[in-house]
């Protein structure tokens, strides 16, 4: 290599005799282990991405080991410590990581999910000999990572790929234990099987006792010296010989005083969507994988939605069950991700008061006897009829507003972290602030709200293609040549024209879930041959193409995007495309 390289053509294109035959090919190997040195991004040059192929044999691992999702992320998070290591050993404060150069592997948070940056799959040896004879293609396990070169050194380039990169790799081989992988795969093994109970049982969720659920601050681990979660002996149940508390389908209202875990537990109920590695506190917290954090949203773009649940009518003779705006108020918008959310196969709805609109929550009494003419429909009219006709069960955090004592199958209080059912003292307090006799409704509840509402929560949603593109406009007429796709950490999707504000899409948890999220709209716009698309079918198509293909097939180097993706939920998937403003659904 030159010692003025900026563009290391040379260890992208090298040219390589290998029995008197001239190749070209990128991937080089030390012993067994392969290393694939591919472009990151035209203006990264600098900055390659390294996929390193460890033959399984190596690890001991067995075919039934590679079959798990868990297995490919418990050798992520160990061969991490290693690079770790590594970057310790070459780090200056003094200098940025241009100059000093810097090994790059993805970090992973408590949750156990598909990523591109890890994944088992059967790679074609080849070595540069003709006396072993045609070889196999073997199952590897593909690590992704990214280096910095140190700028204008080439003697450190050559020693962090040549030496220091391979050396920190085979001792992991040496020093990695099987035994511990396997672990780390039966604990999934018993998450998927609570998760599986829930499916078929009378339960939404599962909080086992001794959970820890407070996070150390803003990150993912758990804190020190936080009370292990313990079950009100009312709502103890045992699964797979852990005992917990079963979150019962229908309606759950957790309250409590401020700072009492009442939003803590609510946050560990959504974060058991997923699984969770060993020693994050919230391993067998596991929740409806459907479940959806619901709030409103100030602002975001509906089209199309039938929000005749929920508002009866609009100003000027506005059509609710087409309601369409570029600016929705709170109301209209926690409506709209309802029933977005409902028709996109959510059984399960997370609600927190504090991030939503008040007059879609709740209206008491002396506001309906003050305001005759009133649109909106209240949550708490429509949440125990959402359970009865939908199958979408509720669990909400209430500390303001004692209406929802009425509706409630289930009260839990956290009181200093510790969970109480007070369901009977709820509903006898509600009865008495009503004045209501414990015979005039079926334990406290409002003789109406079970009525049936004859309201259709579902609704398939198609989109016209047209408009649905990652090319900008450069005229009324005519779209730009070159596309567009930026994933900003403020929070925002850019793609062709459109820039979709997810900031209040809850259930996102990692920056790589989103600019994979941004990496599928592409995909989706550049793939579109119909002009009319369901827009179920479509992510589902997209969906079975990843299952065969792997996460990074819809990945691109032609945007400067981040190279990490972890896979997302379709619901995810859709809420984005549901808040592009540009396109039509019909």
């Amino acid at each position: 290599m030159k010692q003025n390289s900026t563009t290391y053509s040379e260890i992208y294109e090298g040219e390589m005799c290998v029995a008197g035959e001239t190749i070209y090919d990128s991937t080089y190997w030390y012993g067994e282990t392969g290393y694939k040195i591919e472009r990151t991004h035209k203006l990264s040059l600098d900055k390659p991405t390294i996929t390193i192929s460890i033959p399984t044999t190596m690890l001991n691992l067995t075919q039934d080991d590679c079959d798990y999702i868990a297995a490919e992320d418990h050798i992520l998070r160990e061969l991490k410590k290693y690079f770790d290591e590594l970057n310790d050993g070459i780090a200056n404060r003094n200098r940025p990581d241009k100059e000093n150069g810097k090994y790059y592997i993805y970090s992973p948070g408590g949750e156990v999910i598909k990523r591109n940056c890890v994944y088992f799959k059967e790679v074609e040896r080849r070595y540069y000999s003709l006396s072993d004879g045609d070889r196999m293609p073997e199952m590897c396990v593909n690590i992704m990572i990214q280096v910095q070169f140190p700028y204008k050194k080439i003697k450190k380039t050559i020693q962090m790929l040549t030496r220091d990169l391979p050396e920190a790799v085979e001792w992991f081989i040496l020093e990695f234990e099987v035994e511990k992988l396997r672990e780390a795969v039966e604990l999934n093994r018993k998450q998927e099987e609570i998760r599986e109970w829930l499916r078929h049982s009378d339960y939404c969720a599962f909080v086992a006792d001794g959970a820890i659920l407070p996070r150390k601050g803003n990150s993912p681990l758990p804190a020190d010296h936080a009370v292990p979660f313990a079950s009100p002996e009312r709502d103890r149940i045992e699964i797979c010989g852990l005992t917990g508390m079963g979150v019962r389908k229908g309606v759950t209202v957790i309250t409590g005083g401020g700072y009492s875990g009442k939003s803590t537990l609510l946050d560990a109920i959504s974060a058991g969507i997923y699984n969770h590695i060993g020693g994050d506190g919230r391993e067998f917290v596991v929740t409806d994988d459907t479940a959806v954090k619901i709030s409103a949203e100030d602002g975001r773009s509906v089209r199309n939605v039938n929000l005749s649940p929920f508002i009866k009518w609009l100003p000027n003779d506005g059509d609710v069950t087409h309601f369409r705006t570029d600016h929705a108020s709170g109301s209209t918008s926690q409506a709209a991700n309802i029933i977005e959310a409902a028709g996109f196969g959510a059984h399960l709805f997370l609600i927190d008061e504090d991030r939503s609109a008040t007059n879609f929550m709740i209206r008491d009494d002396m506001m309906k006897t003050l305001i005759r003419r009133e649109p909106i429909t209240p949550f708490t009219d429509r949440v125990r009829q959402l359970h009865g006709e939908a199958g979408i069960s509720t669990v909400l955090v209430v500390g303001g507003s004692g209406e929802y004592l009425s509706v409630a199958d289930t009260v839990i209080m956290m009181d200093e972290f510790r969970a109480l059912n007070v369901t009977e003292q709820a509903k006898q307090i509600y009865r008495a602030a009503k004045h209501i006799d414990v015979g005039d409704a079926a334990h406290g509840v409002p003789l109406d709200s079970n009525a049936p509402s004859g309201e259709s929560w579902f609704a398939e949603r198609r989109l016209s293609t047209e408009k649905f593109t990652s090319y900008p406009k450069e005229s009324e007429d005519a779209y730009s040549g070159t596309e567009r796709l930026e994933i900003s950490d403020m929070g925002f999707i850019i793609i062709g024209d459109e820039k979709i504000d997810i900031r209040n899409l809850h259930n996102f948890i990692s920056f790589a879930q989103i600019t994979a999220v941004g990496y599928m709209l592409r995909y989706l716009a550049i793939s579109c041959k119909d002009t009319i698309r369901d827009v179920r079918q479509m992510v589902d198509e997209l969906y079975d193409e990843i299952g065969a293909k792997g996460l990074d097939f819809i990945h691109s180097t032609f945007f400067n995007c981040g190279r990490w993706l972890d896979m997302p939920r379709k619901c995810e998937l859709s809420a984005v495309i549901f808040r592009m403003r540009f396109i039509d659904f019909l």
